[in-house]
C-alpha cells in the first residue's frame, strides 16, 4: 500500500480527500468514491500502485492525438477505478472494476520506462481509466520516463484540484481531455460531476502550461449533440483555448448503463465538425467512424493534406522537421520531431497495430 498524497484530517476525525473536486471524507478503511484511494488509520494509501490492468503498444492516434508525433507509437495502460460516475462509460470493465484480482501485471516506474524504450515507443500514456485517481504512480512513472527520454501522455476527463493539477501536469508532455459535454445538466445526471472543473483544467493547461492539449467530445444522441449545444462549446474552445486546439469528436456506442440508445450515425459527427469549424476550430477530427475526411490534418496556410489517415493508419504524409508542411513550409500546430520528416508507408509509422506487452516487475 503506497503513501497517497493530497489529503487532510478534518475536526471531526474524518479524512478528506483534496484531490479531485468529490472531496470524498473517509473513515479509517473507507475508500473513495474512486475506490483506489483508501484511508488506513490516520493516513491514505494508493492501492494500485505498481499494478496494472494491462500494457500494450498503440499508435499515438488512438489516444487520441494527432498533432503529438504523429505516427509514433505509444505504451499505454491503466489502473482500476474512476472519479467519475459516467453512465455511458466505454470502458466500463476496467474503469468500474471493483476486482483487484483484475491488475494482473505489476512494474515499477522504471520497469515501465525500460519496457517503452526498448518497444521504441516514443511516449508512455496513462489511459483507459482516469490517471487523476493514481496520480502518484503517474508521476513517478513519468519521471522515469524522462529519465530515458520517453514522453508521458494522460488521457483524463480533467475532473482535479488545482494544488494537485499543477503537480500532476508539470510532469506530463500532452494530454486529451475528454470534455464529455457542455452543460452541468449533462455532467451531473451522467456523470455525477460537473463541468466547471473541466473547464478550469482546460484553461489551465493551454494558458499556463507546455503540455500539448487535445480535447474529445464523445457524442450520445440526444444528450450532448444539439447544434445549440455544440455551437457553445466550439465557440468556447476557439474563444478561451484557441482555434488551433484540436478537437475530436467520437462516436458512442451502447454500453454499461446507457443500453438503450443508438450508437451515433456518422452523419451526426459530420454535422458536428462543420459547426466546429464553422465556429473557428481549425483542425477537428471525427473519430470511431470510419472518414478519411474527417481524419485528415490539412494545412491551415496553403491548404495541402500533411497527413491523411485511414481509421490510425497514416495513407499519406508529407510533413517537414518541426512539423512543417511539405508543401509551402508552414508551421503545423503541436510537437514534432525536430529533425525528421514523417512519410507514411516507409516504416516510420507505427499504423494501426496493437501489441500486447508482458512486463517484468523489475
Amino acid at each position: 500500500m503506497y503513501p497517497a498524497r493530497y489529503w487532510h484530517l478534518e475536526e471531526d476525525g474524518r479524512l478528506r480527500c483534496d484531490l479531485c473536486p468529490r472531496d470524498c471524507r473517509l473513515k479509517d478503511g473507507q475508500r473513495g468514491l474512486c475506490f483506489v484511494r483508501q484511508r488506513q488509520g490516520d493516513q491514505m494509501v494508493l492501492t494500485t500502485y505498481g499494478r496494472s490492468s494491462g500494457f500494450c503498444v498503440d499508435p499515438i492516434e488512438k489516444k487520441p492525438l494527432h498533432h503529438f508525433h504523429p505516427g509514433s507509437s505509444v505504451l499505454s495502460f491503466g489502473t482500476a477505478g474512476c472519479n467519475l460516475a459516467c453512465r455511458f462509460c466505454q470502458n466500463w470493465d476496467i474503469s468500474k472494476s471493483r476486482e483487484m484480482d483484475k491488475l494482473m501485471d505489476e512494474a515499477s516506474p522504471t520497469a515501465i520506462a525500460r519496457a517503452a524504450k526498448d518497444a521504441g515507443c516514443r511516449s508512455v500514456a496513462f489511459t483507459y481509466n482516469d490517471p487523476v485517481i493514481f496520480a502518484e504512480y503517474a508521476m513517478d512513472v513519468a519521471d522515469a520516463c524522462r529519465d530515458v527520454g520517453v514522453k508521458a501522455v494522460a488521457v483524463t476527463a480533467g475532473y482535479m484540484h488545482a494544488a494537485p493539477r499543477a503537480d500532476f501536469y508539470a510532469k506530463m508532455d500532452a494530454a486529451n481531455v475528454d470534455l464529455k459535454a457542455f452543460t452541468e445538466e449533462f455532467y451531473a445526471k451522467q456523470t455525477a460531476s460537473e463541468l466547471a472543473p473541466v473547464k478550469e483544467t482546460l484553461r489551465y493547461l493551454v494558458q499556463e502550461t507546455k503540455v500539448w492539449t487535445e480535447i474529445t467530445t464523445l457524442l450520445i444522441p440526444g444528450l450532448n449533440d444539439s447544434d445549440e449545444e455544440l455551437t457553445e462549446l466550439s465557440a468556447w474552445v476557439a474563444s478561451e483555448l484557441g482555434p488551433e486546439i484540436p478537437l475530436h469528436l467520437t462516436a458512442f456506442h451502447p454500453d454499461y448503463r446507457m443500453t438503450d440508445l443508438p450508437a451515433t450515425p456518422p452523419a451526426t459527427l459530420r454535422r458536428a465538425r462543420a459547426i466546429a469549424k464553422r465556429e473557428g476550430l481549425r483542425h477537428v477530427y471525427t473519430g470511431n467512424i470510419h472518414d478519411r475526411e474527417g481524419d485528415t490534418t490539412s494545412c491551415l496556410a496553403c491548404g495541402a493534406d500533411v497527413i491523411v489517415r485511414d481509421w490510425y493508419e497514416l495513407v499519406r504524409a508529407d510533413l517537414g522537421p518541426r512539423g512543417t508542411c511539405g508543401q509551402c513550409g508552414a508551421e503545423l500546430a503541436g510537437r514534432f520531431d525536430e529533425d525528421a520528416p514523417l512519410r507514411a508507408g516507409k516504416g516510420e509509422a507505427f499504423g494501426r497495430r496493437r501489441l500486447r506487452v508482458t512486463m517484468s516487475a523489475r
